[in-house]
């Protein structure tokens, strides 16, 4: 287990120790003083502002920088029972974390939601092998108020875990085991999948294939399932399909299997825009144009699909939305535990650009 902590939270009862000034760090009783409120008054106020008026609050405030006053972080827990911190839980290699986009975007989104607080998060990383039961033990041992968890895979059973002890929980991605009483933020892979296989038929294609993500994610097997639909609604069947990691390494490899085996292949869904690039690599490498020769689909509108070439026709996957549900939603069920918010769960859109356009020439024989 990685962990990575990723903001600094303040607003606590006493103030700790200056380690090493040689002064007196300013208590929380000098505070009060200096505010010219008691010390119950500036307590409240510096941890939310509860039953405070303005006035005071603005005092206070004001004392806080004149003192310098750093408040006790341990303090307050003991008083609310509260860490003040959270947990992003990503079920993945730490050197998948800092190379994907996918978890930038995530991460920017939770520090979103927690902008206006003096909330701090915590980031968990774990590879494969690692020891399950260590995570499982940090976030159940009060190190944090909840969490949010990110790219689970169907091995990931712990994860299950944490709601049922009473972690305010909530997913990005709809898990496995997504029964009563989970919550989670997502988008309608399926309907995703759907679209992309219309909008490849509607271009008159004939022999379209697909690079799947991971079969044991939710996300890559919705994406799956709604393209092969789509497909036999459009009275097409999939020519041919390989599976990758969501990787643009994953993507070129599968893509290389894909054409070895169906060399007539004349358009692919790639289930991620990093597989995307890695199919069109391929192709460009093998002098097979797109969107002439092939028409490529990627999925997530990751702002990479613009910087293509050519620029990707993609699904989109609203991820800073979503990231920033997901701390507004567990936020709410930290102050108000077990309440469980209903799944929120966003519509599929698709983005058409230039790896799917018709060629001019083409235009006028269909016209």
């Amino acid at each position: 287990m990685v962990k990575v902590m990723t903001r600094i939270s303040t607003g606590t009862p006493d103030a700790a120790p200056r380690q090493g000034s040689g002064k007196h760090s300013p208590t929380l009783e000098d505070l009060a003083a200096a505010a010219g409120v008691s010390r119950s008054t500036a307590s409240r106020a510096i941890n939310g502002g509860n039953r405070v008026s303005p006035e005071a609050l603005a005092a206070v405030d004001a004392a806080v920088v004149a003192l310098g006053y750093t408040p006790n972080h341990a303090a307050r827990t003991l008083v609310t029972r509260r860490t003040s911190s959270i947990a992003l839980v990503i079920p993945e290699p730490d050197i998948r974390v800092m190379m994907d986009p996918f978890f930038a975007v995530v991460i920017t989104g939770i520090t979103e939601a927690l902008r206006e607080t003096d909330v701090q998060l915590v980031l968990l990383m774990s590879r494969a092998g690692d020891d399950a039961g260590r995570t499982l033990r940090y976030l159940r041992g009060g190190h944090v108020d909840g969490a949010i968890v990110v790219s689970h895979h169907k091995t990931d059973s712990w994860t299950d875990q944490l709601a049922e002890g009473g972690l305010p929980t909530i997913f990005i991605g709809r898990p496995w085991n997504a029964g009563r009483g989970v919550t989670y933020v997502d988008t309608n892979n399926y309907d995703g999948g759907r679209l992309a296989a219309r909008h490849i038929a509607a271009l008159g294609r004939t022999h379209p294939a697909t690079v799947a993500g991971p079969a044991d994610m939710t996300a890559a097997a919705d994406r799956l399932r709604g393209w092969q639909d789509g497909l036999r609604a459009a009275g097409l069947r999939d020519n041919g399909l390989e599976y990758a990691d969501f990787t643009t390494e994953g993507g070129r490899a599968a893509t290389e299997r894909l054409l070895a085996r169906h060399p007539e292949t004349d358009a692919v869904f790639a289930s991620s825009d990093l597989m995307a690039v890695g199919v069109l690599s391929v192709l460009a490498a093998r002098g097979r144009e797109v969107p002439r020769d092939v028409s490529v689909v990627g999925y997530d509108n990751h702002q990479l699909a613009e910087g293509t070439s050519p620029a990707l026709t993609t699904v989109i996957n609203p991820m800073v939305t979503m990231a920033v549900r997901a701390g507004t939603m567990l936020l709410e069920e930290i102050e108000a535990p077990g309440t469980h918010p209903d799944p929120v769960i966003y519509p599929a859109e698709l983005v058409e650009r230039e790896s799917t356009a018709v060629a001019p020439s083409e235009s006028a024989a269909k016209a």
